[in-house]
């Protein structure tokens, strides 16, 4: 039995492990030798800056509570002064501590004890993250890099809430752009709703965790709470200058209104809707419905289709739909590409109550 964790090649990269705890250095030790990266260890911030002198890292993994120099410090001066993304470590996060890990452009932080999936799972989506944005840097000018910057920390404030959002966020920038793509929107809409609808529900930050990962249906007043979501990511995202963040507080705010008024918070309907918020209706409910939740199992695709072919004119905009359904199989190509999706644990699947009701 094979239990080397596997990366691709794109993911290879240099990690800088910084703890004073012999126990946490031994068991990052034996996780990372069975990975593809290569690594460094650091007992404390001031050997991690002089080590930084001689070779640069791309992810710096820091705990918090150090002798000499603590993480929140060391990753102040390393965001100062270099490109290197932070993960922060930390044994039980209070809300100051958030904001502040957030505040220093932290990319993603794990609470002690963690598991060493857990901890690789958390450099890998830094690392691919990280490539995405090296990526998009050649083609964007400087403001384009300040409004992705700000989408990735608020990106990374949803994720502290949902450790699957990673890919499904990744994939609704990339169902969105498809789309606009084939509705035949501007280039600049395009690029647009691909950087802003991953920040859809930015607003489940403000969701108790209770509600949001219940396996069952749940109760009215739980779910007049869920729906509040749309409202606090919308005030979130307002009063900003960037375009990008204005389409995404629109998206954030009009994602669950459907086409038949039924939706919310403002029960528009049809083309009051603004155009991001009916495509975005339509790109989370595929991901969602072809998506392992704490209510359900994934359904096969075939399953979503079905669904959500019956829902032309009532939850979805039937022109949005049907281009849907004429390209269903590229939905499916980005499905398969971002994220686990095997068709083999289809089997287990059932409909969920909140999808037999509706």
């Amino acid at each position: 039995m094979n239990n080397n964790f596997v990366f691709s090649d794109s993911q290879k990269a240099h990690i800088l492990i910084v703890d004073d705890e012999p126990l946490i250095i031994e068991l990052f030790e034996n996780t990372m030798k069975r990975t593809n990266y290569s690594y460094s260890f650091a007992e404390n911030g001031e050997k991690a800056l002089e080590m930084f002198s001689r070779q640069m890292f791309d992810v710096v993994v820091t705990d918090v509570e150090m002798p000499v120099m603590d993480g929140i410090e060391l990753a102040r001066i390393i965001k100062s002064k270099y490109t290197s993304d932070i993960i922060v470590m930390t044994g039980q996060i209070q809300s100051y501590q958030y904001d502040e890990i957030i505040n220093i452009g932290a990319s993603d932080f794990v609470e002690k004890p963690f598991s060493p999936r857990e901890i690789v799972h958390k450099i890998n989506r830094v690392v691919k993250e990280r490539t995405h944005k090296q990526e998009a840097k050649k083609v964007r000018d400087a403001l384009k890099e300040s409004h992705i910057d700000s989408i990735h920390r608020l990106v990374m404030a949803a994720e502290y809430k949902d450790e699957d959002t990673g890919d499904h966020i990744v994939r609704i920038g990339q169902y969105g752009s498809l789309m606009a793509e084939k509705l035949n929107l501007s280039k600049e809409y395009k690029e647009t709703i691909y950087y802003a609808s991953p920040m859809h529900d930015i607003g489940k930050i403000g969701i108790p965790d209770n509600i949001l990962s219940k396996p069952g249906k749940l109760t009215d007043s739980e779910f007049e709470i869920i729906k509040t979501h749309t409202q606090i990511g919308a005030r979130l995202l307002s009063n900003s200058s960037s375009k990008i963040l204005q389409v995404a507080r629109e998206i954030a705010s009009t994602h669950h209104e459907k086409f038949n008024g039924n939706g919310y918070p403002d029960k528009l309907s049809q083309t009051d809707i603004p155009m991001s918020g009916r495509i975005v209706a339509l790109a989370d409910t595929f991901d969602a419905l072809t998506s392992k939740r704490p209510y359900k199992a994934p359904y096969p695709p075939e399953i979503a289709f079905d669904i959500m072919k019956k829902e032309r004119g009532e939850h979805f905009d039937p022109d949005i739909l049907d281009i849907f359904i004429s390209n269903f199989d590229q939905f499916i190509d980005i499905r398969g590409k971002v994220g686990i999706f095997k068709g083999d644990t289809f089997h287990d699947y059932m409909l969920s109550d909140r999808d037999k009701t509706g």
